[in-house]
């Protein structure tokens, strides 16, 4: 099967893009793993499947490299919107998205794509996390004979902070082993956090289903509202994470905002059918 596509990126988070109507009989899950790979495939951090929807303006569907679908991906969702704008599925700038964690209003200016990635979510029911308590902040967990801190935050997908800055060796040793720990049902995200100052963080991610990216715009936000909810930081901040800046608020009526760049990269076909 010959499938069209689109390459972008937010921050160095990358993206394949394609236009679900055409591809109706395409198996996302295996299609992702093929075409994400960086030495058999195209190449990226997830696959991101494109349509009208009937619920908003666009859908989007989100799978990793491993195969797994994910809910929600702040820095694919602005990708999404520019490519939406710009192919002709829409023709505007104030853009709603389907998404499995519900529906994000996106602003397409000149200074960047602003998300609304609504209300985080902190209660463990809702994240979901198996620890007992009505707000998850600085739970202790033991990984490797260390104790850690973790502060859990959803932002419509599950997210575990951790005010540390890790050499490379333990961020490959502890991304993997807390994304998969038993008290994560869904599994997790981690974001490790370096508060600069009071409007000024920075933050490297280990991405569920993924391992290390670039950025992570839903992280970022994560990170900002455990970073403000600890006292640590004022309501918005820039978010420095290995790909660049992404600007985040956390406004006073709850809506986690977020603004960022996304940008073309190549477009082409995918032959492989092995």
């Amino acid at each position: 099967m010959k499938v069209e596509f689109v390459k972008m990126e937010g921050l160095g988070n990358d993206f394949v893009i394609i236009e679900g109507e055409k591809y109706p009989d395409l198996n996302y899950s295996e299609f992702s793993k093929k075409c994400l790979d960086r030495h058999f495939g195209i190449g990226g951090d997830g696959l991101l499947v494109v349509g009208k929807s009937q619920k908003a303006d666009i859908y989007m569907k989100i799978f990793n490299p491993d195969g797994s679908e994910a809910e929600m991906c702040g820095n694919g969702i602005r990708c999404v919107a520019i490519y939406a704008r710009d192919s002709g599925l829409v023709n505007k700038d104030e853009i709603d998205v389907e998404t499995l964690a519900g529906i994000k209003k996106i602003s397409i200016t000149k200074d960047g794509v602003k998300v609304d990635m609504g209300i985080p979510k902190l209660h463990p029911d809702e994240i979901p996390v198996k620890i007992e308590g009505e707000a998850i902040i600085d739970h202790p967990l033991r990984i490797k004979g260390k104790w850690l801190k973790i502060t859990c935050v959803s932002m419509g997908n599950p997210h575990a902070v951790i005010f540390m800055e890790p050499d490379e060796d333990e961020f490959k040793k502890f991304g993997p082993l807390i994304e998969t720990h038993k008290i994560f049902p869904k599994k997790t995200n981690v974001e490790f956090v370096k508060v600069i100052d009071k409007n000024t963080i920075r933050v490297k991610v280990w991405e569920r289903g993924a391992g290390p990216t670039l950025a992570c715009g839903t992280g970022a936000c994560a990170s900002l509202v455990a970073s403000h909810i600890k006292g640590l930081t004022e309501r918005k901040a820039d978010v420095y994470l290995p790909g660049g800046k992404l600007i985040v608020e956390w406004g006073d009526m709850g809506h986690v905002f977020m603004t960022g760049p996304a940008n073309y990269v190549f477009k082409g076909i995918f032959l492989r059918n092995d």
